[in-house]
């Protein structure tokens, strides 16, 4: 954004998405490192840590902070690739949370995540000593399957992160526009007109989602 653009910061990113967001990127590095330790403990500890945020992620998308919610940005393809077709106009006019191809990078990612803990709640290794907690409702075959499978979808999620991480610097390089430090400390430089701070979702809203993403996963997990 040029120097000469009246633009203020503002709160983008309430607390719990930045928490979501940087716990995520930890237990997916902790759960890699374990699989390819075989230490398969730590690896299973670590999926139910990702589907409790997961869980809470869901919950938070319906009834958290403004820029948290599906509504605010899940935009149609049209207007994805009406972004797309404009974001070399100068100069570049950031908003308010995700753009509307963000905001479909986001949906994809989730699905993915979600596809992966999934089939590896189901996955059964190939001596079938070690096995996901819901293994014991598919047979060993359909197990072996959802392995191969949880194994597929974690390459497709790193060509993702990828991805991700490219755009970031592309925004950063070419159009000067920081997305790490909103997603760290919440605020973000916005045009003047757009640069007011988005409703907080209610603390009891947060307390009552980690409550039913912890039951969820003590359900699935340690039943």
């Amino acid at each position: 954004m040029p120097i000469d653009a009246p633009s203020r910061r503002s709160l983008v990113w309430d607390i719990y998405i930045r928490l979501f967001h940087w716990l995520l990127v930890g237990l997916l590095g902790f759960s890699w490192w374990s699989g390819e330790r075989h230490e398969m403990e730590w690896h299973r500890l670590s999926g139910y840590a990702i589907l409790f945020l997961l869980i809470f992620r869901l919950y938070w998308g319906f009834v958290g902070s403004g820029t948290a919610r599906f509504v605010h940005f899940v935009r149609s393809p049209r207007t994805a690739f009406a972004y797309l077709r404009n974001l070399r106009t100068r100069p570049y006019r950031a908003t308010a949370g995700h753009n509307p191809v963000g905001g479909w990078s986001v949906v994809l990612m989730l699905v993915s995540l979600i596809a992966m803990v999934t089939a590896g709640l189901f996955a059964v290794d190939v001596d079938g000593l070690e096995s996901g907690p819901l293994a014991d409702y598919v047979s060993f075959d359909q197990g072996r399957v959802a392995a191969d499978l949880h194994g597929l979808l974690f390459n497709l999620l790193l060509a993702l992160v990828a991805l991700h991480i490219v755009a970031i610097l592309y925004y950063l390089l070419r159009l000067r526009h920081n997305l790490i430090g909103p997603m760290i400390h919440g605020r973000g430089t916005m045009p003047v007109e757009q640069a007011t701070d988005l409703p907080v979702g209610s603390p009891w809203k947060a307390l009552i989602g980690l409550l039913i993403a912890a039951a969820c996963t003590w359900a699935i997990g340690f039943r």
